[in-house]
């Protein structure tokens, strides 16, 4: 496991520095305004290495016990090291500080082992796609 001292929940960012991360990590990623994102967040989790952005998760919440994960990124450079599931357990860790009782994801079949060594455990769940896809 990596180090985790980087590793810092509601600390600065800016959408330049989250759009390289996504750029670097997501494939056909497009320059996003993550202002109105960052606005509604509940918490977001940064990981830094020499100062530089290379993990990020998101959690929202419904003003209530529910809170949602969203986003978590790692730098291709930094995966399968152990700083993806570091980062989502500082989330869930200040999700429940903050006062809720459920963290929920949605994700790929593909992830499954990496949200159950997170502390995720299977449940069945909807999606409805709102813009046709």
């Amino acid at each position: 496991m990596i180090a985790v001292a980087d590793i810092e929940v509601d600390g600065a960012l800016t959408g330049d520095e989250l759009n390289s991360l996504f750029h670097a990590a997501w494939p056909g990623h497009r320059d996003t305004d993550f202002g109105p994102v960052l606005a509604r967040s509940l918490l977001r989790v940064t990981a830094r290495r020499a100062g530089r952005l290379v993990g990020y998760v998101n959690v929202v919440g419904d003003g209530g016990v529910h809170a949602f994960l969203l986003d978590t990124t790692v730098h291709p450079d930094e995966r399968r090291a152990g700083l993806g599931v570091a980062l989502v357990r500082a989330a869930a860790d200040a999700a429940r500080e903050r006062g809720a009782h459920w963290l929920h994801v949605d994700h790929e079949p593909h992830l499954v082992g990496f949200h159950e060594r997170c502390g995720f455990r299977p449940t069945a769940a909807g999606l409805m796609a709102l813009n046709g896809d």
